[in-house]
């Protein structure tokens, strides 16, 4: 009888002797994952905002954001392609986020693009020339769309407000209280 209380602690040793040492996290890559990531971009559907998910190489990145969000809405997003914008139209080169030789290390950003900078709760957009004259629903789209995708890596219950300056100099503080899906 005894014998028999002995094999499962046998059984046991046996399994967890095999020879392979235990090791620490070892990196490889990216995480293993089939989707991309995503960040929301604010369009406009029957006078509100509404969040609409974006592929992005740059989740957390509110630049890269912005330049999706100044794409304009593509073609089969939204319920019966009815989502515009109040930003005003951009070349479409900008929709997409500038090449980096590593991760991470993001070119200079260039006049023609949106500049994003980030002091605790405080959010400062700078739009390029010729960004100018928003409606104040434009203004909501492009806080709204900079805010989230600052709050994917670094989600708080705290408000973030954004000084926004237009490419003609006008500043509008607003924040992200309202923001759909906040």
């Amino acid at each position: 009888m005894k014998a028999l209380r002995s094999i499962p602690l046998l059984s046991l040793l046996a399994l967890t002797s095999c020879g392979i040492p235990a090791t620490g996290v070892v990196e490889a890559g990216g995480p293993a994952s089939g989707t991309l990531p995503l960040t929301p971009v604010y369009f406009v559907e029957n006078g509100a905002l509404v969040a609409v998910p974006r592929t992005t190489e740059r989740p957390g990145d509110p630049e890269a954001a912005l330049r999706l969000l100044m794409a304009g809405p593509l073609a089969g997003e939204g319920r019966l392609d009815g989502l515009s914008t109040e930003v005003p139209g951009v070349p479409t080169a900008m929709a997409l986020p500038p090449a980096t030789d590593e991760p991470g290390n993001p070119d200079p950003p260039s006049p023609d693009t949106p500049t994003v900078t980030v002091k605790g709760d405080a959010m400062t957009i700078r739009l390029p020339p010729g960004m100018d004259r928003l409606s104040d629903i434009g203004v909501r789209q492009i806080v709204c769309t900079a805010t989230a995708a600052y709050r994917l890596t670094r989600p708080s219950d705290a408000t973030v407000t954004a000084e926004v300056t237009d490419g003609g100099g006008r500043r509008v503080t607003a924040s992200d209280e309202g923001c759909p899906d906040r």
